[in-house]
């Protein structure tokens, strides 16, 4: 990180980095997730990974006959080597550490968002409500841009500053067939938030107190992205505990 990224995450809650990855990095990602999602459509192994479909009733993407067009998220990728190359890039590693301001990071939530055409988006929410930690704090996410991210089809929103805040009440999403664990802010005013519009291979870096959402899909393509959450060493986690599940697996990325 320099000083005007330090500063953004200091007052903004994230910063950008374009051009962090070459756009073939991402489309390994996609190519090997289709990948598994289409073994476990089979009945294959697929190790640690863990697919999860959209919830809206009847719901298909463009290809409706291929099984990643109903899926929303795949979890628990950073031991699978593409995903791990990704872990492992000294850059990926700098950035981690250094937004946590430790030596060495440890990456716990990895998740593929593919985003299909006509899939919903994700309300209002600060990831630090899914990650009861012990201490809470600091926990950052890389946002890798896999396709284009657009306003047409779904881009993240953020509000600037909002990491400042308090981790708000988060209420179930009311929307019926809205995905599995959607819960959204309602108590905050959000008028100041700002799209963030990204190229294939764009890197966002985040608190994990920020605010922030995506809206649905209104393209005919998918608008996929891969993401990784890092706290330090040491953090306890207390998700299984508290939940009674998780989709973390805490990975520690060598120094």
């Amino acid at each position: 990180m320099d000083d005007e990224q330090r500063r953004q995450l200091t007052e903004l809650g994230y910063f950008r980095i374009d051009g962090f990855a070459e756009p073939a990095v991402g489309q390994r990602m996609l190519e090997r997730v289709v990948e598994l999602v289409r073994r476990s459509h089979s009945g294959g192994n697929v190790g640690e990974a863990l697919v999860l479909p959209e919830q809206q009733a009847g719901f298909r993407g463009a290809d409706r006959d291929a099984p990643e067009a109903g899926v929303s998220k795949v979890f628990r990728l950073s031991r699978d080597p593409v995903f791990r190359d990704f872990l492992e890039r000294p850059d990926a590693r700098a950035v981690a550490a250094d937004a946590l301001g430790v030596a060495v990071a440890q990456n716990f939530l990895s998740q593929f968002i593919f985003k299909n055409p006509g899939a919903w988006g994700q309300p209002w929410h600060q990831d630090s409500f899914y990650f009861p930690f012990t201490p809470a704090r600091p926990v950052v996410g890389l946002w890798l841009a896999v396709t284009e991210a657009t306003l047409e089809n779904g881009c993240l929103h953020v509000l600037p500053g909002s990491h400042r805040q308090r981790v708000h009440e988060h209420v179930p999403d009311a929307r019926p067939g809205a995905n599995y664990g959607y819960v959204e802010i309602v108590d905050h005013d959000m008028e100041a938030s700002v799209p963030v519009l990204m190229s294939p291979g764009d890197l966002l870096v985040f608190d994990s107190h920020l605010m922030h959402r995506s809206t649905d899909n209104a393209s005919g393509g998918i608008r996929a992205a891969m993401v990784f959450h890092f706290a330090r060493p040491g953090t306890v986690d207390r998700t299984m505990e508290l939940r009674g599940y998780t989709v973390n697996d805490w990975v520690e990325v060598p120094a």
